[in-house]
């Protein structure tokens, strides 16, 4: 595991001795990285996020920081509120990445996600039909964001840490089936395994590189149209008629992210999409900041936005 996270270090952060924060929970994924880090060289600050939504959270964060320190890394505890929008894992996840951003220093900050969790998310994005870009996964490096394990098992991690004789901390949230991706890992994978005698998680993360490959040509050609359809008005709807759906929605996402979307779902950029096929006077709302309704419109060929207060 030393080697995979010294190997991520030169071809990823082109710096074998990089200043880098490990998310840290005290679970054995993050624990089995922190230690890895360190052994590869690199110089490692541990954040530890204390979400404060289970009973003695702030003891679990304090003894994986000085289980950090005692591998040789700097560390530091965050604690967050979490909110309530989306549910509780996603405000949670949502207040853990702001924390970790804000922490981070302009350094990268290294994530422990491994195959497993690779697999959940591609099975995730298939059960949800949310399209390409969710079944191709977590990318291995998304400024500022890298995930070095993406291709180790979590079997692996737990080893490291017996080897190492780290004390690991297990979340009760990781084994409550109210959690769609805890049924996932505990009842459907295996299932699946069996099923197939052997290798989904490894194949699912193939999958999942195999689009992140498709994503990234499509990106490109999207790229190449939005220089074209964007204009100071809106989104010309001329440019967008001769090329593949594929581009086309691409380049119409990008653009809903521009004017102040917040994440548009597949329906949202389809009923902007239909908008270029119509002759005017439809307009499909679109989200993005909770004080005004902001809504699409066709105006001649082009794709206009308003706001009007709520």
């Amino acid at each position: 595991m030393t080697r995979v996270v010294a190997d991520f270090a030169t071809t990823v952060l082109d710096d074998p001795h990089a200043s880098v924060c490990v998310g840290l929970s005290g679970g054995a994924d993050s624990l089995a990285l922190t230690a890895a880090v360190v052994r590869a060289g690199l110089d490692v600050t541990a954040l530890v996020v204390d979400h404060g939504l289970q009973e003695g959270s702030a003891g679990v964060a304090a003894r994986a920081a000085d289980t950090a320190r005692e591998l040789g890394a700097a560390a530091r505890v965050l604690e967050v509120r979490v909110g309530t929008r989306g549910g509780l894992e996603a405000a949670a996840r949502e207040a853990r990445y702001a924390a970790l951003d804000a922490a981070r220093d302009g350094r990268p900050v290294l994530l422990a996600h491994t195959a497993d969790d690779q697999a959940e998310t591609v099975l995730l994005g298939l059960a949800r039909g949310s399209g390409a870009r969710s079944i191709a996964g977590m990318r291995a490096w998304k400024a500022p964001w890298g995930r070095p394990l993406l291709r180790v098992r979590r079997m692996q991690t737990l080893a490291v840490c017996t080897e190492l004789g780290l004390a690991v901390h297990h979340d009760p949230h990781n084994r409550d089936p109210r959690f769609t991706r805890v049924r996932l890992r505990a009842e459907v994978l295996p299932l699946l395994d069996d099923v197939v005698r052997g290798g989904v998680v490894d194949a699912l993360g193939r999958t999942a590189q195999a689009l992140q490959d498709d994503n990234d040509a499509l990106d490109a050609w999207a790229g190449a149209v939005w220089g074209s359809a964007r204009t100071v008005d809106g989104l010309e709807i001329g440019p967008l008629q001769d090329v593949p759906r594929a581009v086309r929605t691409r380049v119409i996402r990008r653009w809903l992210l521009d004017v102040g979307a917040t994440e548009p779902t597949n329906r949202v950029i389809a009923a902007v999409d239909r908008l270029g096929g119509e002759n005017g006077g439809a307009q499909v709302a679109i989200g993005g900041d909770p004080g005004v309704r902001t809504v699409v419109e066709r105006s001649g060929q082009t794709l206009t936005v308003r706001l009007t207060e709520r």
